[in-house]
């Protein structure tokens, strides 16, 4: 099936084609646009106010050690943006969000103003107090209400909030700016909180075991009475308890490196399981291990001469020496290290390299901490040996004076360190710098309601339009006279739609009625058309008219037709053959009866179904009453016979028959008939059904000489219709008309 609507785009069309094309549906463009326009206007007016706040933050990308890295359980970095995409996300995670939600909770329950509140209060029922929603609601706002975003190539988030409440927007907007803050600075410190953790624990501990030795002194004085210990075993103790005490240091840097050696590996070995073990075994080489082990041996030689030569004038001398020799074997070991790191690093990934390093760096810390250990644990087992030689009475307060000065000493070491672990976690910095904090702003964001009835007004238009053109090109009705010539039927004229037909039947005799309009002069280009659409002029004189279905106009073109052929001087007739819903009488204003049938059954006389009309030259015959078997009458000897002594009186006679798609009433009238004409209703006609009918009307000894565009408008998309119109349809020209423009 050929449709109607896609010739319509392929044809050559002009601009003015598809500019009329809007004309022809201007109403129900301009009723979608309206409808679409008062939508907008009522969402506009409507919708309620949203305020938006937004807090900027600057997050500096973290430098040198992984465990600094804030807020990243991992330590790749893949660049600034990678960083900063991870941030985000952090931001967005669920985790925040719950702090941020039990935070929003305290802060309404403390506001004395219930009413600031919008997003996280129940909707339900506006006019009750406000209720708190659950965590979980809440949650899962923030996730839809809170934009997260990074201004691009910038090292800053803008962290933004839209509420109906301009307090609860900044409220939100900064809460989630300080949570973060709070976190990151948690994450920046979480190494030396560690370690100021521990040593906590440690002065708890050495505090404790200093108070019993003191106590257990105390007590063994009170019950062996004072007891002066010998000038040899004070010196012994004062030595002892200065060896015993670097040991017990030693032990506790030792415990310190260790655990951070653990968090190092725990993050390396996420990245890359075997290079841990690799790490180890440079650490372990024996070059570097005995570089270790001599360091280690030097600084307890330097300690015990240190020890027995505290008030000589050598002294000096000795440190000196002890710490060239030593510093030798540092600058050895470091040197040796460098070519090490060197190459660790150089087999490493790009990502890894600074983790690797850190590794490397506390494993070497940790082996040199225990060579020292082990060394220190060696000489307080030597001391401890030369005091059990000591006199039996001396050895119990001897041990007892040794443990309190021992625990006195590691007691204010581990004091010293907790105070500078303090002090080093309170001095790192967080990554996270609150530019600007949020502010309650005074102007709504959103509604714009002036875009919004702008848009709703474009968006209307574009559907008005977009709903004219798919209404052309699903509509497969006949419009135009080239939607007929495409198909190789003959048109014999375009009839236009007769202006209040509707509410004057009268005006269905255009001719008779308004013998200037340009419907009329349509009718007389109709009748030229018939004269000269056969070569032998004077066979033509029955002509029927029928069409593809009713309510098409053939009657109205059948009556119009035999009015102008009247009107031009020629005796003419019109015969209302459709013996199933005649209408011609209707038209006239009579009854039916009595008309052709009533004179077949010879129930009345030849003279008396001839009637005439207030036009000189036209008569009509009507249906007369509706027989069972139509077909057969129309088909009849009889019927031949009437149209025979039909054609001897008058010039022309007209006959007004059934639509073909209905009955066979009209196909068997077609082969006893001069001329045939079907007529086409524009925009009504469907093309299958045209070319259908045609396709009967076409068939042995056919009559058909045409087609006639009825109910066609001159409005339409086609300029040279639309000139016709305007030269006929303005009163002032009609003086002028003289033929009908075709095409």
């Amino acid at each position: 099936m050929n449709n109607n609507g896609n010739n319509f785009y392929q044809e050559n069309n002009s601009l003015r084609d598809y500019i009329n094309l809007i004309r022809l549906n201007i109403w129900s463009i301009i009723v979608i646009s309206l409808t679409a326009l008062i939508v907008a206007v009522v969402y506009a007016l409507n919708a309620p106010n949203i305020y938006k706040s937004t807090t900027t933050l600057k997050i500096t990308k973290p430098q040198g050690n992984i465990l600094d890295a804030p807020l990243i359980p991992e330590f790749q970095d893949f660049g600034s943006d990678r960083f900063i995409a991870n941030e985000i996300e952090i931001l967005k995670s669920y985790s925040l969000r719950n702090q941020v939600a039990q935070s929003l909770i305290d802060s309404f329950k403390l506001a004395r103003d219930k009413s600031k509140f919008a997003l996280i209060v129940s909707k339900e029922d506006r006019s009750s107090k406000p209720s708190l929603l659950t965590v979980e609601e809440i949650i899962e706002l923030l996730e839809s209400n809170v934009d997260i975003s990074q201004k691009r190539g910038l090292d800053i988030i803008d962290i933004s909030v839209e509420s109906r409440s301009p307090y609860e927007a900044s409220l939100i907007a900064n809460c989630y700016a300080d949570i973060y803050k709070e976190i990151n600075l948690k994450y920046n410190r979480q190494q030396l909180t560690s370690i100021k953790e521990f040593l906590a624990r440690q002065r708890e501990e050495k505090l404790a075991e200093l108070s019993a030795v003191e106590e257990a002194l105390r007590l063994y004085q009170e019950e062996k009475g004072i007891v002066e210990l010998p000038e040899q075993a004070k010196a012994l103790i004062e030595q002892t308890t200065d060896f015993e005490s670097k040991m017990n240091a030693t032990k506790i840097d030792l415990t310190i490196t260790e655990n951070t050696l653990k968090q190092y590996k725990a993050e390396l070995a996420k990245q890359d399981p075997n290079i841990n073990d690799y790490i180890e075994s440079f650490a372990t080489e024996p070059y570097i291990k005995n570089l270790q082990l001599q360091i280690a041996d030097l600084q307890t030689q330097k300690d015990r001469a240190l020890s027995s030569y505290k008030d000589s004038p050598r002294r000096s001398e000795i440190i000196r020496e002890f710490d060239a020799k030593i510093n030798d074997l540092k600058e050895k070991l470091n040197n040796q290290l460098t070519v090490y790191r060197a190459g660790i690093l150089a087999s490493s990934p790009e990502e890894i390299k600074e983790l690797t390093k850190k590794v490397l760096e506390e494993e070497v810390k940790y082996r040199s901490l225990k060579a020292s250990y082990d060394k220190l644990s060696d000489i307080v087992a030597e001391y401890d040996k030369r005091l059990n030689r000591l006199p039996t009475s001396s050895i119990d307060l001897a041990r007892l004076t040794r443990e309190k000065q021992a625990y006195e000493k590691l007691y204010l070491q581990v004091e010293e360190k907790y105070q500078e672990a303090i002090i080093n976690e309170q001095s790192v910095p967080g990554n996270v710098l609150i530019v600007d904090q949020a502010i309650v702003p005074t102007i709504p964001s959103k509604p714009n309601r002036l875009l919004i009835v702008f848009v709703g007004l474009v968006i209307g238009v574009g559907l008005g339009v977009g709903f004219a053109f798919l209404r052309h090109n699903f509509d497969n009705t006949i419009k135009t006279p080239e939607d007929i010539q495409n198909r190789n039927i003959n048109i014999l004229a375009w009839i236009p739609h007769i202006d209040g037909v509707e509410t004057n039947p009268e005006l269905e005799f255009i001719v008779s009625k308004k013998p200037d309009a340009s419907a009329s002069e349509a009718y007389r280009a109709l009748r030229t058309r018939i004269k000269f659409s056969k070569v032998d002029k004077d066979s033509l004189k029955t002509i029927l008219i029928t069409s593809s279905r009713s309510q098409e106009g053939k009657t109205t073109t059948a009556v119009n037709l035999a009015g102008s052929l009247a009107y031009a001087n020629f005796k003419t007739v019109i015969v209302d053959a459709d013996l199933r819903r005649p209408r011609l009488h209707n038209v006239f204003g009579q009854i039916r009866y009595p008309g052709f049938t009533d004179y077949f059954f010879e129930q009345v006389g030849y003279e008396e179904i001839i009637r005439t009309t207030d036009i000189n030259n036209l008569s009509y015959i009507t249906a007369g009453t509706i027989p069972p078997n139509p077909s057969e009458i129309l088909g009849s000897e009889q019927m031949l016979n009437f149209i025979k002594k039909l054609k001897d009186e008058y010039d022309y006679v007209v006959f007004d028959s059934p639509p073909l798609a209905a009955v066979t009433d009209s196909e068997i009238l077609a082969q006893i008939v001069d001329a045939t004409i079907l007529v086409v209703s524009a925009n009504f006609t469907e093309i299958d059904l045209l070319e259908k009918s045609v396709e009967i009307l076409r068939r042995d000894n056919s009559t058909f000489i045409g087609t006639v565009l009825n109910n066609f408008s001159y409005r339409s998309g086609y300029s040279s219709y639309y000139k016709y119109y305007y030269y006929y349809s303005n009163p002032t020209n009609g003086s002028k008309k003289t033929k009908v423009k075709t095409n």
